[in-house]
């Protein structure tokens, strides 16, 4: 009997909803821009959990996903205590690297407060590039 092999990514986009903290803002009650990229992979996270996958275990199986590239947009201040909507889209796969874009919206009137992109490279413990494990490319249509 042969073993299934796994799916691409079958769900490709997840939403989360957070409450920006006290600790997250600058002395002009701004988010400090260096918390976009910890808004940015709570929600490859999230994405990654939803396709019943973790990065735990992904690390543990000696599979890392490193940060090459990270851009990011910013529209409008969000402050304290306001609650954003994080969309996060697997945009692109190819052979080495997987592309998640974000949109970042105040919940109270949909805002864009920043969007942006990372690009992740898969590697191994010794860091030398490796192909991307097949569940996590993007599903074609």
């Amino acid at each position: 009997m042969s073993t299934p092999q796994p799916k691409c990514c079958e769900i490709q986009s997840c939403t989360i909803e957070f409450r920006v903290r006290y600790a997250e803002v600058d002395r002009q009650n701004a988010v400090h821009h260096s918390r976009y990229a910890i808004y940015f992979e709570m929600g490859r996270t999230e994405l990654l959990r939803v396709n019943n996958y973790d990065y735990k275990s992904l690390e543990d199986s000696g599979s890392l996903l490193v940060v090459a590239r990270l851009d990011t947009q910013f529209k409008y201040p969000a402050q304290y205590d306001d609650e954003l909507i994080l969309l996060t889209e697997i945009d692109e796969t190819t052979r080495f690297k997987l592309i998640h874009k974000y949109t970042l919206k105040r919940k109270s009137d949909h805002k864009i407060i920043a969007t942006g992109t990372t690009t992740l490279v898969h590697v191994d413990t010794e860091g030398k590039m490796q192909k991307l494990p097949l569940f996590l490319y993007l599903k074609k249509s």
